[in-house]
């Protein structure tokens, strides 16, 4: 086989692991990428920030894209099947890290509220595809009572608890997972507007971790102003990299745009679009993702009898990862910025480049004193994904 040119986002990890014997790779600002850096380019692998297209991909020897993410609606896939160039995505990579988002933030939210018990909650979650679908399964095997909206996957009679979209929006906790669509029978384009916003009351969550402009930014600012508005948890943002500051400064927890980045996830989707240029390629697969990550930072943690169940769980997901760590990490970052009258971009991104190691649930061992009323909280660390004994 010939050498392949590759040119690559700086942010995808084990890169070098998984494609360095293809030939020559080159890493790039992916956010900044333009048409003069593939003009010896055989293969370019991107992340969401990069917009795959003509005008980036016209007259250039590039045969082969990958994004290494779940979503493709920066990828203009229609063009790139007309111009006969391979294509690859990354479906399903980081769910589980973007369900152990949401779990790290429902617990906070548990803890805020001063809840001690799971009974009652109930969570409407609005998209079912790979993350919505497997924190479906997670909350439902917590005994969290779950409401779906999601008219696609209804039409074809997809097994979940769906329900209208008025009754999602009444549950305690809303989390976003819907692609972004402008068009077609279910457009997605500022699905919470306005009118919806409205009807959300103080004391509920909202959590989007899914795509931005699923939610009216402005509108959302207008009701966070209002009296009893919701808490709210951003991690993407309609204006991305640069969120409206006065949004921020509204919300209960901000992150940039970080809820799959678990190293287990981002290498996931690596491996998987590494994967297919190597079947394109005519080349075999090695090595496995599982051979390549560093032992975690915490490995193992032990709960005696005196540990109430919800307690446990809280403890267990805040040492895998605590988002108020990122919250704070971008304050700081906004802070700077208006008070240097900078732009808020380069940082946000510098962020999501330089971002600590965080592991997933599965790396991490929990023990469990071996007594009756302790079965509850070994249910519950192990329907979140831990590792459990007792």
């Amino acid at each position: 086989m010939a050498s392949l040119r590759i040119v690559a986002d700086e942010n995808i990890p084990l890169l070098e692991a998984f494609c360095g014997d293809l030939g020559p790779l080159t890493r790039v600002n992916g956010r900044n990428l333009d048409r003069d850096q593939l003009k010896e380019a055989d293969v370019l692998l991107v992340r969401s920030v990069t917009r795959i297209d003509q005008a980036l991909l016209a007259e250039t020897p590039v045969r082969f894209v990958g994004t290494a993410t779940i979503g493709t609606d920066h990828v203009d896939i229609p063009w790139l099947e007309a111009q006969d160039i391979a294509f690859a995505s990354a479906p399903g990579c980081n769910a589980s890290s973007v369900v152990q988002y949401v779990l790290s933030v429902l617990s906070l939210f548990l803890q805020r509220s001063e809840r001690r018990t799971l009974d009652g909650l109930t969570v409407g979650i609005i998209g079912a595809g790979n993350v919505g679908g497997r924190l479906v399964r997670v909350l439902s095997g917590l005994g969290v009572t779950v409401r779906v909206s999601d008219p696609p996957l209804e039409s074809i009679g997809a097994d979940f608890p769906f329900a209208p979209i008025d009754d999602v929006l009444a549950c305690d906790v809303i989390s976003l997972h819907a692609p972004l669509l402008r068009d077609g029978p279910h457009p997605t384009w500022h699905l919470l507007d306005r009118q919806r916003l409205a009807r959300l009351r103080g004391g509920q969550l909202l959590i989007n971790s899914g795509r931005g402009a699923v939610v009216d930014s402005l509108a959302l600012l207008e009701r966070l102003q209002q009296t009893d508005p919701p808490l709210v948890v951003l991690d993407v943002w309609e204006n991305e990299p640069t969120p409206v500051p006065e949004l921020l400064d509204r919300c209960w927890l901000a992150t940039p745009h970080i809820a799959g980045y678990s190293l287990e996830g981002k290498s996931r989707g690596t491996e998987m679009i590494a994967r297919a240029l190597r079947q394109w390629a005519g080349l075999s697969m090695t090595p496995a993702m599982e051979g390549l990550l560093p032992p975690p930072p915490v490995s193992g943690l032990q709960f005696t009898a005196q540990c109430a169940p919800l307690d446990a769980l809280h403890r267990a997901l805040m040492t895998c990862y605590d988002p108020r760590d990122d919250d704070a990490r971008l304050r700081k970052l906004f802070t700077s910025a208006v008070s240097t009258g900078q732009s808020s971009g380069p940082s946000f991104d510098r962020l999501r480049k330089e971002y600590p190691v965080r592991r997933e649930p599965t790396s991490l061992s929990v023990s469990v004193a071996d007594t009756g009323g302790n079965t509850e909280a070994a249910r519950l660390l192990s329907r979140a994904g831990f590792t459990v004994s007792t």
